[in-house]
């Protein structure tokens, strides 16, 4: 009980979780900042051996001081003897850190404020305390809205900062020590005007057909996979310098259902009109209909995997269908694998499985690969 009591008093924020006391998760408060901190021992004395899973805040302090954690857990003979070593190791790492840390003079400050005024409040998403970490925001022809992230360093402007984006390409700022934040928006605004064309075929794509992957597409996003019809679709891969141009283009379904579609887009490839969008080019050439996102088409194409009666598995969605017209049912890659291999007739060559399709006990096929098997 007294070692109880003083565990407490050390530490009123790091609580046991079980009877036996042998797993503590909580935090640990120093110099006024909370810690968070699991730890795990073999057995309620044995300190020696026990295992701390820290936040990623406290990893970040203590680099550097796990050696000295190591050897101090060794000689101690309880938990509360130990966690006043914590405790006297983090004030040393906290005030190290300070004292490696300069903050940069009072001109740095002044410049920043100077340089969002000019550039305007309402641009400005988010700013940090230390000055180092802005969010601007600028809005297409689109009336599209998007962000950049800037990381400063010590000694802006002389240093360049780093510019985060959500493009399809790379995206750099030339820099001299004369920049500015100013410099960097226009930057920004004129990238932007440069991928214009680009997200327009994007939002069309996404606006007026079923979008399977990604569920939710970022702007950096260049690929599709839009529903056809009932469990086949086409993956799509557009070009961001040259977003007309016809993309690369995957069907996904039974072959009987594919290979005719296959045949059209290479037969028709010589009527691909740049003038025209993406999508006006595949209706074309396809000579089909793409079905809109409503809940009564998506409903009526049942992508759901016959084994797990799932449409979404992890990250997977069923991309496995059987080539019997009749049935044409589709499953995750990973519940055909495991349905085969239970089979008794099944049998494999090289990287393929051959078995009988769960529904209609027709010949099915599915290839493994080292990601999934």
């Amino acid at each position: 009980m007294a070692d109880e009591l003083s565990m407490f008093r050390q530490c009123p924020l790091l609580l046991p979780q079980n009877r036996e006391r042998t797993v503590y998760d909580g935090f640990i408060t120093v110099q006024d900042r909370d810690f968070r901190l699991r730890i795990l021992l073999p057995s309620v004395h044995d300190v020696k051996h026990a295992r701390l899973q820290c936040s990623w805040q406290l990893k970040h302090v203590l680099k550097g001081y796990q050696q000295i954690l190591k050897q101090r857990l060794q000689h101690c003979s309880d938990l509360v003897s130990f966690m006043l070593e914590l405790k006297t190791v983090l004030e040393v790492a906290l005030k190290n850190r300070r004292e490696l840390y300069v903050p940069p003079p009072p001109r740095y400050y002044l410049q920043l404020i100077n340089e969002i005024e000019s550039l305007g409040w309402d641009k400005l998403v988010y700013i940090d305390t230390e000055f180092s970490t802005i969010k601007l925001k600028a809005e297409d022809s689109g009336s599209r809205v998007h962000l950049i992230t800037i990381k400063l360093k010590p000694k802006y402007p002389v240093d360049a900062p780093d510019c985060l984006v959500d493009f399809p390409v790379p995206f750099t700022v030339p820099w001299t020590p004369q920049g500015s934040l100013i410099y960097i928006h226009s930057q920004f605004l004129a990238a932007l005007e440069s991928l214009k064309e680009f997200w327009d075929i994007m939002d069309e794509i996404d606006e007026k057909t079923w979008v399977l992957e990604p569920e939710k597409p970022t702007r950096g996003a260049t690929v599709r996979r839009i529903a056809i019809g009932n469990n086949v679709s086409i993956n799509i891969d557009v070009d961001p310098r040259h977003p007309k141009v016809l993309p690369e283009c995957c069907f996904l379904g039974a072959d009987h259902v594919v290979t005719p579609l296959r045949n059209k887009l290479n037969s028709n490839m010589h009527s691909w009109n740049p003038e025209c969008t993406v999508l006006q080019n595949l209706k074309e050439v396809l000579e089909i209909d793409f079905p809109a996102p409503s809940a009564h088409e998506i409903s009526n194409l049942n992508m759901e995997c016959g084994i797990c009666y799932a449409y979404r598995l992890d990250s997977a969605i069923p991309d496995q269908v059987c080539d019997d017209s009749r049935c044409g049912q589709p499953f995750h890659q990973a519940c055909l694998l495991e349905w085969l291999r239970g089979l008794p007739s099944c049998r494999q060559s090289f990287n393929v499985i051959f078995g009988e399709c769960p529904y209609c006990s027709k010949p099915i096929t599915v290839k493994m690969s080292s990601k999934k098997s």
